[in-house]
């Protein structure tokens, strides 16, 4: 009876050491999955919160400070799909231990393409630059918490309200007009061209260049410098050089 109960314990013992060792085959593998589940879980949130932060960042760019003055609806529409692609591209390809020689290239390559089939105002490839900057720190600058992005992206926005504001520089418009009295071009009846202009135009003239002269046609390129009355950005009519007459 003794041998009995003793080959049922050592019997028992044996079953309970084997059950100890599949429990913890079975618990090593279970653990791994978990922690890529959440590793998963972890790595998609930080891509929503990122891709959400940098989103609402350009909205407020284009949005608040571009679109008011240009109201241009082809580069609001340009501005943040280029935003997305840049962020998206830079966030997933962050696994490739990215060099920073690499998000300064997209300047590069934006800068050399710059849109070939048309010419794109100074202003416009200013916010290019500055929106594949902003896209390419949310993308890019993993290794920094939310506070210091978050901090980052609001002094972007602060920088471009205090240029973009009135109250430090004042914004002075221009616009070519073809002049007929040209006995007004001298440099000593200035002050009778900025009268004359005045009172034709409307506009609140604060200085004027004479370009080309046809003394054939009587006529003289000015260009003529103002403040507009609202903060829209004549494009149209500010031009870098005065045009060839014919």
């Amino acid at each position: 009876m003794v041998n009995l109960l003793s080959i049922i314990a050592a019997g028992a013992k044996t079953i309970l050491m084997a059950a100890e060792e599949l429990g913890a085959d079975v618990q090593a593998p279970t653990e791994a999955v978990t922690s890529a589940l959440w590793a998963d879980w972890y790595g998609l949130a930080e891509l929503l919160i990122r891709f959400v932060l940098n989103t609402a960042v350009i909205a407020l760019i284009v949005r608040v400070f571009y679109y008011p003055k240009s109201k241009r609806r082809d580069y609001f529409f340009t501005f943040t799909l280029i935003s997305i692609s840049v962020f998206l591209l830079i966030f997933l390809m962050g696994g490739v231990k990215l060099k920073i020689g690499f998000a300064l290239g997209l300047f590069a390559i934006f800068g050399i393409i710059r849109y070939r089939t048309e010419s794109v105002p100074i202003r416009e490839m200013t916010y290019l630059f500055l929106i594949i900057a902003v896209s390419a720190i949310n993308g890019l600058a993993t290794s920094i918490s939310y506070m210091e992005l978050l901090a980052t992206n609001l002094l972007f926005i602060i920088s471009i309200w205090a240029l973009e504001s009135n109250r430090w520089v004042k914004h002075v418009a221009s616009k070519l007009v073809m002049y007929d009295n040209i006995s007004l071009i001298t440099p000593e009846n200035e002050q009778a061209l900025i009268e004359d202009l005045k009172k034709r135009t409307g506009l609140d003239i604060l200085r004027v260049e004479v370009g080309a002269i046809d003394f054939s046609k009587d006529t003289a390129m000015v260009k003529v410098y103002y403040e507009p009355l609202s903060n829209e950005i004549n494009s149209v009519d500010n031009v870098g050089r005065l045009p060839k007459m014919g």
